[in-house]
């Protein structure tokens, strides 16, 4: 069985420290791909590729604007991962 890449599986997406940085910060508010690459200090094409794995991942959507993309975090995967993990808590039994 092959494996799910890291654009389509939420733990791959947010294994990445780039790309949780990316979700810490739509969290605090929307952010275009450029405002976001400031925070980076990368380039807006290095950061456009995570905001693409996280978009495949539902993850982040966007609204356009005169062409210009505001992305927003979609916290409802990051809600099932963390629901999911909760499972494993220090009480729980293996």
């Amino acid at each position: 069985m092959a494996r799910p890449t890291a654009s389509h599986d939420v733990f791959r997406a947010v294994a990445d420290p780039t790309r949780r940085g990316i979700i810490d910060l739509l969290a605090e508010s929307p952010r275009t791909a450029g405002e976001l690459a400031a925070s980076f200090n990368s380039c807006q094409s290095t950061v456009s590729e995570h905001l693409r794995i996280l978009r495949e991942a539902r993850l982040v959507s966007y609204t356009e604007d005169r062409g210009r993309r505001t992305y927003r975090l979609t916290p409802a995967p990051l809600r099932q991962l963390a629901t999911w993990s909760q499972r494993w808590g220090k009480d729980s039994q293996p």
